[in-house]
């Protein structure tokens, strides 16, 4: 049965993707020192469907596009809660985690073969301070909330990747290790927070997925997080389960929202004003993604 999740022939906007946009890719010019530090994101990361939506593939590749391609990317993904503080698989072509359901087969074959990140994983251990014990996995590979959002943005899999599990939910402690990774990005490491700005999947309707009607707790929250990353008010951010509105229904568990922790962590100032690189709704979800300085 076909629907927006699974629609009549899965990937077809992504196959468009590949054949005209993804090529200048191959050109982009790689990061070099002179370039000063790669900036640090957090990416509301959708799931297969992003690949049937020609415009969020658009807004997505547009963005890497205005970057230097890293040297490696390390992200911090909603999809991998773990203590203590875990490094998935360096090698080359670790295969993928597949952590969805009812969705096309198609993609539950995609791969995405990126090279050996070993001398990554070497720095990303040296630069975590001693009190954060850090597991590295021989075989995890990268679930749907890192994969998924790369595969549009660095097609080609020609970047090194590593994932660092998300360990707490606490954002002092998420911001001290994103403080800790910052120093990864003046050898142009991208650092990411990968999760959606809002979540609350359980309390959507078939109105929701079929015509993108939002919300009102979904666009409540949406804008109360963009106003205070405008004003870079981080105390308030940290509060979002006794301030935000539309909580609890916009993150009825916090995993999507909290990455962005790691991010704001990862600035040069966490309480410089934001603007959002990409906004607008997907199923009546907020898209908000941002990049720090």
């Amino acid at each position: 049965m076909t629907s927006v999740i699974n629609p009549p022939r899965a990937g077809a906007a992504f196959d468009a993707f590949l054949a005209d946009l993804a090529p200048a890719s191959r050109s982009q010019q790689v990061w070099a020192p002179s370039d000063g530090p790669m900036p640090a994101l957090y990416i509301s990361h959708g799931a297969p469907p992003v690949f049937d939506d020609a415009l969020w593939m658009n807004e997505l590749f547009t963005w890497s596009q205005s970057m230097p391609k890293p040297t490696a990317i390390l992200i911090v993904s909603a999809h991998w809660e773990q203590a203590p503080l875990s490094l998935s698989a360096s090698a080359a072509a670790t295969p993928l985690v597949y952590d969805f359901g009812g969705f096309a087969q198609r993609y539950f074959s995609m791969e995405y073969r990126t090279p050996d990140a070993q001398s990554l994983a070497t720095r990303v251990a040296a630069a975590l301070p001693a009190s954060e014990s850090l597991h590295r996995h021989a075989n995890r590979g990268l679930d749907h909330g890192a994969w998924v959002p790369l595969k549009v943005m660095y097609p080609y899999a020609d970047v090194p990747v590593l994932q660092l599990s998300l360990p707490t939910h606490a954002p002092e402690r998420l911001m001290a290790i994103g403080a800790a990774l910052k120093e990864l990005r003046a050898e142009g490491v991208l650092v990411i927070g990968s999760g959606f700005m809002t979540h609350g999947l359980r309390f959507l309707s078939r109105e929701n997925f079929d015509t993108n009607t939002v919300p009102t707790w979904s666009e409540d929250f949406d804008l109360w997080a963009a106003d205070a990353l405008s004003r870079g008010d981080v105390a308030t951010l940290s509060d979002f389960r006794n301030l935000a509105p539309g909580m609890p229904y916009a993150h009825p568990t916090v995993e999507h929202f909290t990455p962005l922790f790691v991010t704001l962590g990862a600035a040069e100032n966490p309480e410089a004003p934001v603007t959002a690189a990409i906004s607008g709704f997907r199923f009546g979800l907020a898209k908000r993604s941002f990049a720090v300085a």
